[in-house]
């Protein structure tokens, strides 16, 4: 399992207690540090059945400097702006072995990816 988290966030820190509580295996990346390319956060939306734009923070994508049309002629150019401004992404992105992704703000979502590693 993987997780992706800024250690400021308050989230990011309740998810690894989680998963330390629940004795999970995982490898950490700290994004903002080692910030995902515009093919990975492709992968990525694309497990969580979203889009670029959904995986956006709008306060950060707006200091950012990200305005760009929700759409899908603009794909390509939101995960090329989160890939140059990893701030602007959710967090904790958590990752199982399966394939299993989620954004892990939530319990529910956390069980989720735990029950994948079971």
């Amino acid at each position: 399992m993987e997780i992706w988290i800024n250690p400021a966030c308050s989230k990011c820190r309740t998810a690894l207690g989680e998963l330390d509580a629940a004795g999970a295996d995982y490898t950490v990346r700290r994004y903002l540090e080692d910030p995902p390319t515009a093919a990975e956060l492709g992968a990525v939306v694309d497990r969580l059945g979203l889009e670029p734009w959904d995986l956006a923070r709008a306060k950060e994508a707006r200091e950012e400097g990200i305005d760009l049309p929700r759409d899908a002629a603009h794909r390509t150019e939101w995960l090329e702006a989160l890939a140059a401004r990893p701030r602007a992404i959710q967090r904790p992105i958590i990752t199982a072995t399966d394939g299993t992704t989620v954004v892990g703000r939530d319990e529910e979502s956390l069980r989720r990816v735990l029950d994948a590693e079971a």
